[in-house]
């Protein structure tokens, strides 16, 4: 019988015997690999080599809208807040709406200090503090030349002083330089802020138990709620305010459930300026919030790049007018985000464009009053300036 093979080549030299050596080693892998794939289901490969891209896509485009409908299984609902009803009419007497509160009067009103950073929201500015003027005793506003998340701004109150020359006589306003620190987490910054305005109290004249509205600007305190706790005796040290929230205007009404806005009986060397939760009382009823309600496309374009939840802008196309104008008109979500709710009944009831309300009722008295000149806020009239 002939000798073949690798039979063969063991009888030539050392470099024949190799090199069929390594061919039959060749052979005997790819044998072992078709009887492989003969065991292997076909279906199972192609779900492999398509399920897996898509499955890294989903994550990658909604994984934020995944995290957020699951909210309920990790995370537990805080703890509830004990909610103070809140009387009010104009024809019933400050003494009567105190006993009705359960609260005693005073001979004379407190103090009343409205504290704000300051950052570009001018026109909501103005309507705060015309709402709140006849109450406040000192208006104190710090201004940085940054952002939240280090980037360079101008000072714009400062070079729009001149429109709010009726607050002046009793205003304290300070400035603070910006850390511009690259890469840093924007609650950092905030934080820093929130410390030189508690330093600018000071400087503006604070004493104990005058009454300090720590609220952002667009969280405006209704101007009947705080003449109510600054002439009723006895109210607690530290109270949420409850607010009306809207979004864009006050044509989208979205709940009730913005408290982060607060007022203290001061407290020298226990209260500290911040925005978190800080107490269990709820008063409620007490004002508006309406976040996102600028009159220019770039102003929401600034905000969405400057504020603390930058890392909610995920894609740079969130930051296209043309998207951002639409998303408005539609009462759709800027950064197309789930519902932040504790329950998926919650979250499946307010999935969706928030609906259009046609009621501008029991808004700001001094909106009210400047229709021309605050169109954008009311409702129907979505459309916004570019510039």
């Amino acid at each position: 019988m002939p000798e073949t093979g690798y039979y063969s080549c063991k009888k030539k030299d050392h470099i024949c015997e190799d090199v069929c050596g390594e061919t039959s080693r060749v052979a005997l892998t790819m044998s072992r690999l078709r009887c492989a794939l003969r065991g292997f289901d076909v279906k199972a490969l192609l779900l492999l080599l398509i399920g897996v891209p898509f499955f890294i896509f989903v994550i990658y485009f909604h994984g934020q809208k995944i995290s957020y409908f699951l909210r309920p299984i990790w995370e537990s609902p805080p703890k509830p807040f004990r909610t103070i009803p809140h009387y009010y009419h104009p024809n019933v007497s400050m003494e009567r709406l105190c006993q009705l509160h359960g609260w005693g009067i005073r001979d004379l009103p407190r103090r009343v200090y409205d504290a704000v950073l300051f950052s570009n929201e001018l026109d909501m500015l103005e309507i705060r503090w015309h709402e709140l003027s006849p109450y406040v005793s000192e208006f104190v506003l710090l201004e940085a030349n940054s952002t939240f998340t280090g980037l360079r701004k101008p000072l714009f109150f400062a070079n729009n002083r001149q429109r709010f020359k009726f607050a002046e006589l009793r205003l304290t306003y300070g400035t603070i330089g910006g850390r511009f620190v690259k890469g840093e987490n924007p609650f950092v910054e905030e934080s820093y802020q929130r410390v030189a305005l508690d330093q600018l109290l000071k400087i503006a004249g604070i004493h104990d138990d005058d009454l300090l509205i720590m609220s952002d600007i667009d969280e405006i305190p209704s101007g009947h709620t705080i003449d109510l706790l600054r002439w009723c005796d006895e109210i607690p040290d530290k109270l949420h305010l409850q607010l009306r929230n809207y979004l864009y205007s006050f044509e989208f009404y979205l709940d009730d459930k913005s408290w982060r806005a607060s007022v203290h009986r001061y407290q020298a060397g226990k209260t500290r300026y911040a925005h978190f939760r800080q107490t269990d009382n709820l008063f409620a009823d007490s004002g508006w919030h309406c976040s996102f309600c600028f009159r220019h496309i770039s102003q929401f374009i600034f905000k969405m790049k400057a504020y603390s939840h930058v890392d909610r802008v995920r894609f740079a196309y969130y930051l296209n007018p043309q998207r951002i104008q639409d998303v408005i008109c539609r009462g759709a979500d800027l950064f197309d985000m789930l519902p932040e709710e504790y329950s998926f009944q919650e979250i499946i009831n307010k999935l969706g464009p928030i609906l259009s309300s046609y009621s501008a009722v029991r808004l700001p008295c001094y909106l009210l009053q400047h229709v021309d000149q605050y169109r954008y806020l009311l409702p129907g009239n979505c459309k916004r300036e570019s510039e």
